[in-house]
């Protein structure tokens, strides 16, 4: 009985987890680019240096794992996801970036109804008013109604491709989750490659950031590990709902560290945002 319990909970630890750490992820990233490093070669490298530990220390099951173009499809969309997330929260104001990231439910329901076939339930209906009415609020403004600037548009796509993401996870259960972990790195480390080739950047680089670089590597891999489980065993949209917890820490973190405080219109679209979300939890159960 007490097994049964516990592996039940092992997903939601897990998710949790996830959130806490991507909740604090923005602040070595931003002190690497206070040291000189641009937020697209840290990006770049730290995920370069998680597949070289996934390959070093899981090369066995991720070598054997074989190719699926659903496997393909989570490392490029997962690999997006974590890309436009990293350089949003580098460049742009941390709960902005991330409310806009957790219009996720909205795209999971989406995503869930055209690739899982699932119907569209009164709670769904809900949800999407609720997030719909939520972003347009956080981002109303007398110039419109659309996200300002560069890294609010890669928060916003950074949560669709999470929702694809954690869509595609609950068909690719037969892939090991390090070959999942693996291919989340890949995917970050292309995207990021792709970018560069558009927009080169040079830096010199010291003992410091190396080796921030290489904790940093092994960290991203671990969480990613992590996170793919939770996914693959969590209902879709209650993982979303738990993930949540990474608002809090977020919230926290950015106002003790970087001193962002949000406005009151800020507050109450946020908080129809995290209402969608909310609900998410309640389609499952229904």
């Amino acid at each position: 009985m007490f097994r049964q319990s516990l592996s039940k909970q092992i997903p939601v630890i897990s998710l949790l987890t996830g959130a806490t750490v991507w909740g604090l992820f923005w602040y070595p990233y931003r002190a690497l680019a206070m040291l000189g490093m641009p937020g697209l070669i840290s990006l770049t490298l730290s995920y370069a240096a998680a597949l070289v530990f996934g390959l070093v220390f899981f090369g066995r099951r991720i070598v054997c794992q074989k190719f699926s173009w659903m496997l393909a499809g989570i490392g490029l969309s997962a690999g997006l996801c974590n890309f436009g997330y990293v350089m949003a929260t580098i460049q742009g104001e941390i709960m902005r970036v991330l409310l806009l990231f957790y219009l996720a439910p909205f795209w999971t329901v989406l995503l869930s109804r055209v690739i899982l076939g699932e119907k569209l339930t009164f709670y769904g209906y809900i949800l999407i008013l609720c997030a719909v009415t939520g972003a347009m609020t956080m981002l109303w403004s007398p110039s419109g109604i659309f996200p300002k600037g560069q890294a609010e548009w890669l928060g916003l796509g950074a949560g669709f491709m999470f929702a694809l993401s954690n869509v595609l996870s609950k068909e690719a259960k037969a892939c090991s989750v390090e070959a999942r972990a693996a291919s989340v790195s890949a995917g970050v480390v292309l995207a990021g490659l792709a970018f560069a080739f558009f927009h080169p950047v040079r830096t010199a680089f010291s003992f410091t950031m190396l080796l921030m670089l290489a904790i940093m590597g092994v960290a991203i891999f671990a969480v990613n590990m992590v996170m793919q489980y939770g996914l693959s065993h969590a209902p879709a949209n209650r993982a979303i709902v738990i993930l949540l917890f990474e608002l809090v820490v977020a919230a926290f973190s950015s106002y003790l560290i970087a001193g962002e405080v949000m406005t009151l219109q800020e507050w109450i679209g946020g908080a129809l945002i995290v209402a969608a979300s909310l609900f998410s939890g309640k389609m499952e159960k229904s």
